[in-house]
């Protein structure tokens, strides 16, 4: 194993570079990057790795133009793997999928045949995925079901209940209610994305337009 500008290469001088979606935390992929692969995404910004199977670097997307453009890099603890946080342009896996992982494995240790995003982002996005479950597949006994079937003005109404509750909380100034009250706004906010097939995807795009600009907010 070398070791140049304080990352530990392995013996065909590589490291794995995990690539990660920046607006929410998703693992699109896994890479690896030589030097030249390392300094090309420095100074493009755009993601390059080296190619085990063709011996040559090659930049992500340089023929489907589903680039990844670099948003911040960082290296663990043991400087050998690098994390990529970037912006997709488009589909990142060559099957045509937002992400490569998207086959499960089963308590067995087998390969499901069905493809999934639960691999996707993080308990919002799980819990985003239930609630259009419920939305499509209604379950008798649940509670979000039967917020669905009461209509929009009772989802409504259980946001503004919520973020009231919220507001009490807050001025309590006892954090396990400020978490219990805010879990159950995120909640309701969530069934209201839903209600409107809103994904969480589009706040985190509108979030990513606003990230680290100051000034007042954007005029509708």
């Amino acid at each position: 194993m070398s070791q140049q500008n304080g990352f530990k290469f392995d013996e065909q001088g590589l490291l794995p570079a995990v690539i990660q979606d920046w607006l929410d935390g998703t693992v699109l992929m896994l890479g690896y990057m030589n030097q030249e692969a390392i300094g090309k995404t420095l100074a493009t910004k755009s993601v390059h790795f080296w190619s085990r199977s063709r011996k040559k670097i090659w930049e992500k997307g340089e023929t489907s133009g589903n680039k990844l453009l670099v948003k911040e890099l960082f290296v663990d603890c043991d400087r050998d793997t690098i994390l990529v946080k970037a912006q997709p342009l488009g589909p990142t896996c060559h099957t045509g999928e937002r992400a490569c992982f998207f086959s499960k494995l089963d308590e067995q240790g087998l390969v499901a045949q069905e493809k999934t995003s639960e691999a996707s982002g993080g308990i919002l996005e799980a819990v985003m995925r239930t609630i259009r479950d419920r939305r499509t597949n209604p379950q008798p006994a649940s509670y979000t079901t039967k917020l669905f079937e009461s209509g929009e003005d009772k989802i409504l109404k259980k946001v503004a209940e919520e973020a009231g509750e919220v507001l009490i909380a807050a001025k309590g100034g006892k954090k396990e209610e400020i978490v219990y009250e805010v879990a159950d706004l995120f909640f309701h906010t969530l069934m209201v994305l839903g209600y409107h097939d809103v994904t969480l995807q589009d706040i985190y795009v509108e979030l990513g337009k606003r990230f680290g600009k100051s000034g007042l907010r954007p005029e509708k």
